[in-house]
């Protein structure tokens, strides 16, 4: 009796705590379908009460769907565990959906959003994977609305590894292809998208022009599109405001303040409304930036510190965080407070190093997996050519073997490569060690400045500067105050011309030029150049906190105006590029 009595306990027990189904109409579970997503633009607790809603369906679809969703928006909250423990739902329901157009699409649907996690996560390369999968599919079943948002989405992954012409392109295409789509989306839906891909082309001409500062037309194109985005974002507040501060951004970047500040102050306002930490952070940084460009330095330490802050609560290092660093490092520079320039400037190179380091290895990913799109589709041709099985198997094992003899030469040839450049560099460094120990040596003797020019050069410089004569007692004294500047090291101030050294000196440029030309047989600027190039190696050699700086940062420190000619000067001296030289040492 007691068994029985027990029994029928845990069955009513059991049927009480079961969750009730219910059976939803295509209309209903469309309607939550666009409910749901429309969430994703700013209300995340509102769209996951939805997707609990449709989980109570019998059916898998459905339930595949909420689940798939809901990984997103837990993504958007930043729970990572539960993104991944929804997403694994959503392929269990998937798999028991029977084989049928409605499978398909929402396998597509789930790659697309898992492309979009990846994304979040800044994970590119497995992002662009998800996208290219899901794009076949919506493809094969004619999902025109599902198709412009894989194109889109794989747009912003271009854009995120720097490839903005095709990224641009790509979102242009789409829009187009949008509007003479339009019938097939409800109004709310068209109003979204367009926003989505306004917002997106605004970003894409913003990192152009960052990229390419001289080009203002991609400026002027960025602002045209942020507003536009901001016309069609009014019922969505994430959109919104994604749209709102990149026009601040361009505001300040075009040096309008007043309508930069408020645009922060308005996004600031937003996202604390909204408990968004992200949106709340990138504000605080830009005020903090808008404050140092009008050197109210006390106040744009404010609102960096709010940046830093949030940014070591998350644990998360990105862009924001070392451009912060790097502009208080500046501040306390200028305020001169050593110990803190110091703290912020090492922090901020960590952090850049970090950030690049990550970033490079993502655009390669990315670069690689859409060289192999290319190579798929190319397969995909070939297979339909050739039906037959045996063919198909000659061909794959030939490209196998060009493959391994491929990647054989590649290897070899990086092995020689490397082998001869740490040959060039181990030499540089030995030439440089015994320079270092000859200059200790000659500190004890003095001895007469003494430059012997080849019997043929001077033939040649005489020919050249036939109409100019310069006794040599002047040229000694030009010579002489020229090491002098070197030793002074003047020749690291970007200002280091032949106009800037010839009033130094006290002399003119024509006497200084046929000098440097007669005494170290090459021009003023290639002088200049080796200087640099050298204390840079010296430098590497003997402080090994300089070896951790960035490409740019070296650059700066010796007065070139960009990397890529430092780089280039630097590969061309030693044979290697800097980080390599510096690693190797």
């Amino acid at each position: 009796m007691r068994l029985i009595i027990s029994f029928l306990f845990l069955f009513l027990l059991n049927t009480s705590m079961a969750q009730p189904t219910k059976e939803f109409t295509e209309q209903e579970y469309l309607q939550l379908q666009d409910k749901i997503r429309f969430s994703m633009n700013g209300n995340f607790d509102e769209g996951l009460k939805y997707a609990a809603e449709l989980q109570k369906s019998s059916k898998n679809e459905h339930l595949a769907f909420a689940y798939g969703a809901g990984s997103y928006l837990y993504q958007l909250k930043n729970n990572r565990v539960k993104c991944d423990e929804w997403y694994n739902k959503a392929l269990e329901y998937y798999k028991k959906i029977p084989e049928s157009v409605e499978k398909i699409n929402i396998r597509a649907y789930l790659y697309n959003y898992r492309g979009l996690t990846e994304w979040k996560r800044k994970n590119f390369g497995e992002a662009l994977s998800n996208y290219q999968e899901g794009i076949k599919l919506s493809i094969k079943t004619s999902d025109v609305i599902q198709t412009v948002k894989f194109k889109s989405n794989m747009a912003l992954v271009n854009s995120e590894v720097g490839n903005y012409a095709l990224a641009a392109k790509n979102l242009r295409q789409n829009s187009d292809f949008l509007d003479k789509n339009e019938g097939l989306y409800e109004k709310d839906q068209f109003q979204n998208s367009k926003s989505n891909i306004y917002t997106n082309l605004g970003n894409v001409y913003e990192s152009y022009f960052m990229k390419n500062r001289n080009k203002l037309f991609l400026l002027d194109s960025a602002e045209y599109f942020y507003k536009k985005a901001v016309n069609f974002s009014q019922n969505y507040i994430d959109n919104k405001m994604t749209a709102t501060l990149s026009l601040g951004n361009i505001y300040l970047v075009k040096k309008d303040v007043k309508n930069a500040e408020k645009a922060y102050f308005d996004i600031a306002m937003y996202a604390k409304q909204n408990n968004d930490q992200v949106y709340y952070k990138i504000a605080n940084y830009n005020l903090g930036e808008l404050y140092y460009t009008q050197k109210k330095y006390d106040k744009a330490l404010v609102f960096l510190k709010k940046n830093d802050s949030i940014a070591l609560k998350e644990k998360k290092i990105d862009k924001s965080y070392f451009q912060s660093n790097y502009i208080q490092a500046k501040i306390y520079n200028i305020k001169n407070e050593p110990e803190l320039a110091f703290k912020h400037s090492k922090l901020y190179l960590d952090a850049y190093e970090k950030y690049e380091g990550e970033l490079r290895e993502e655009a390669l990913d990315v670069n690689y997996k859409l060289g192999t799109a290319n190579l798929s589709e190319e397969m995909v041709s070939i297979q339909e050519k050739y039906k037959y099985e045996v063919l198909w198997n000659k061909a794959l094992k030939v490209f196998y073997v060009i493959l391994v003899v491929a990647i054989v030469f590649f290897l070899i040839k990086n092995i020689r490569d490397k082998n001869k450049a740490q040959k060039k560099m181990n030499a540089l460094i030995e030439e440089f060690k015994a320079n270092l120990e000859k200059k200790e040596i000659e500190k004890t003797i003095e001895k007469p400045v003494v430059l012997e020019v080849p019997e043929l050069e001077e033939s040649l410089l005489k020919k050249e500067n036939a109409n100019l004569s310069i006794d040599e007692a002047k040229e000694n004294k030009i010579v002489e105050k020229l090491l002098a500047l070197e030793e002074k090291l003047e020749y690291l101030n970007a200002d280091f011309t032949l106009s800037y050294a010839a009033k130094k000196i006290k002399t003119n440029t024509t006497y200084l030029s046929y000098v440097v030309n007669k005494r170290f047989g090459k021009s003023f600027g290639e002088y200049s150049n080796e200087l640099k190039i050298n204390y840079v190696i010296n430098q590497m050699i003997t402080n090994h906190l300089y070896r951790k700086y960035s490409t740019q940062a070296i650059a700066e420190s010796v007065g070139f105006k960009n990397a890529v000619s430092f780089a280039k000067s630097f590969r061309k001296r030693t044979g290697v590029s800097p980080a390599q030289f510096a690693n190797n040492i």
